[in-house]
């Protein structure tokens, strides 16, 4: 079995395009391990219950924002090791230096193409 094929995959995205684009690219790699929520709450309620391995986040969300979501996997026992991608239309130095200051693995400036994603992916997770 392949890693594409092992690897569990969140995303969260609260726009339902962009979550889709992300969603279609998945697909299109291969990786179908893939669950979905609209905000940062729902996903730290959702990974309690069953953890992944790499979460693709948002950065602008209402609520839990993705940088807050990263904080809170950080300081979570259970779910501190879990990779993280953050995407952000805005990808400023103070948004990213806080991403890494927190312990992002990777992040991606949106619009992005799939291969983008896919690289971004493989950088954190290996050779998908």
């Amino acid at each position: 079995m392949s890693l594409r094929e092992k690897l569990h995959v969140m995303v969260v995205d609260d726009m339902s395009t962009s979550r889709g684009l992300i969603l279609q690219a998945l697909d299109a790699m291969g990786v179908t391990n893939v669950r979905y929520t609209a905000d940062g709450n729902a996903a730290l309620a959702e990974l309690e219950k069953k953890p992944a391995h790499l979460v693709i986040s948002d950065y602008n969300m209402p609520g839990m924002d993705g940088l807050h979501l990263l904080k809170a996997l950080r300081t979570h026992a259970k779910l501190k090791g879990i990779g993280f991608i953050l995407i952000t239309g805005k990808a400023d130095k103070q948004i990213i230096d806080t991403g890494r200051a927190l312990g992002m693995n990777n992040f991606i400036k949106k619009p992005f193409q799939p291969k983008d994603l896919h690289a971004c992916m493989e950088a954190v997770v290996g050779r998908l």
